[in-house]
């Protein structure tokens, strides 16, 4: 066991003593850095989830902790426990930016009529306004968004609450200067590296990054590049999709290339090709999820896959339950279920792991601009209690649609 560096448990902790032997373990291991646990049986017993988050306060090596915690009810013992540990400092600093209360599942459903939070006040380049917006990044510690502005050349800022955002790169009109952005397309923030914004800079075919303390110019971090879409793993490598070459590559920090990790092998229908990817998703085992337009299909590729599998669409377009019209933006629960914007068909898809066919979770009631209609869906994000951000993009508009735990 001393050399025990990472543990990853799936439903394994169901056995009472396994469960006894698995608190001893960890308080005498000493150089366990990462831990990430999802067992809803064994998190049913107040006992050992008061044990396990009693031991893994005082623990000195983890650096990385995931929690998948359900069925916590009011005044029980297991959330007194969980919210003395969220109250100690140092348990807090040790959370790696996942989901800790997962209340998704399959089951799962969201209100139907999503709420305004960012633009809604018609197509413009005032700071209530947005033009055309791509995708967004949600800050799980306040809700803050920042939104890729596409027609405004912008990437805003928008407190939770807030009736105005801010903008916090670009702004400066359509051009290719180092405070200039062109159509961005995707936006993620690495808190890890003191809030470093780096955006798909699509029209200049770079990928840039701002720093939050000196905003008024970004840095080419990636030059000739179609760049569509971005992800960030858990290690800090960059992933971007190029949607000319039909690839996904991955950067390590200081890397001049980057590897292949998806397509690569021109453009096509088959299993190794894309058509147009765009919008893409890397999961904790670092497989990589790629919104592949014009297949109108979402595609897995596992890490050092040749080729990848079709986990949602594939049958041609269309907007039958079985099929998807120019999939966007792209998430995956912790259960391995896919959620896509289903762009033309004005409705966000959840496909279950598996099943052949998807179910509408919202929207589906035509194109429009009521709160339980799309124009042209296109980013998708979660906040830390399940609720579902959708870029409304037609509409000029960020929409909230709550989880509904009824």
């Amino acid at each position: 066991m001393k050399t025990l560096y990472q543990l990853k448990l799936y439903n394994s902790l169901h056995v009472p003593m396994t469960k006894f032997r698995f608190c001893e373990m960890l308080k005498t291991n000493q150089t366990l850095v990462e831990i990430d646990i999802m067992d809803q049986t064994g998190f049913e017993d107040e006992t050992f989830i008061v044990n396990l988050l009693n031991t893994l306060k005082g623990h000195k090596s983890i650096k990385h902790l995931s929690l998948h915690v359900r069925n916590i009810q009011p005044s029980d013992r297991k959330e007194a426990s969980l919210i003395g540990s969220l109250k100690n400092d140092q348990f807090i600093s040790r959370l790696r930016q996942s989901v800790l209360f997962n209340h998704i599942d399959i089951n799962t459903k969201w209100k139907q009529h999503g709420i305004t939070i960012a633009g809604g006040n018609g197509q413009g380049n005032q700071l209530n306004q947005l033009f055309n917006p791509q995708d967004i990044y949600v800050d799980d510690d306040d809700q803050t968004i920042y939104i890729a502005d596409y027609d405004n050349h912008r990437i805003v800022e928008w407190i939770h609450g807030a009736e105005y955002g801010q903008v916090v790169a670009g702004g400066n009109e359509k051009g290719a200067q180092s405070d200039q952005l062109s159509g961005p397309r995707d936006v993620i923030v690495d808190k890890n590296n003191n809030f470093i914004i780096i955006i798909c800079d699509y029209g200049n075919r770079r990928v840039v990054q701002w720093s939050r303390q000196n905003s008024r110019n970004g840095e080419t971090i990636i030059s000739d590049i179609d760049c569509s879409g971005l992800a960030m793993d858990k290690n800090g490598d960059l992933y971007v999709s190029d949607c000319k070459k039909n690839e996904v590559r991955r950067w390590g920090k200081g890397e001049k290339e980057g590897t292949i990790v998806a397509g690569g092998n021109g453009e096509g229908e088959h299993l190794s090709q894309f058509h147009s990817p765009s919008y893409i998703f890397v999961d904790e085992d670092r497989s990589v999820y790629v919104s592949d337009n014009r297949n109108h299909r979402v595609m897995k590729w596992t890490k050092g896959a040749k080729e990848g599998i079709v986990v949602a669409g594939g049958n041609g377009e269309g907007n039958s339950l079985t099929q998807l019209s120019d999939p966007r933006g792209v998430i995956i629960d912790h259960l391995g279920n896919v959620y896509v914007a289903d762009c033309y068909n004005d409705r966000i898809m959840r496909w279950c792991e598996g099943s052949k066919e998807g179910s509408i979770i919202v929207g589906g009631n035509g194109e429009g601009q009521q709160p339980n209609q799309f124009h042209y869906p296109k980013g998708l994000s979660f906040d830390l209690q399940g609720n579902l951000y959708v870029v409304d993009c037609g509409n000029h508009r960020i929409q909230k649609f709550e989880i509904d735990l009824n």
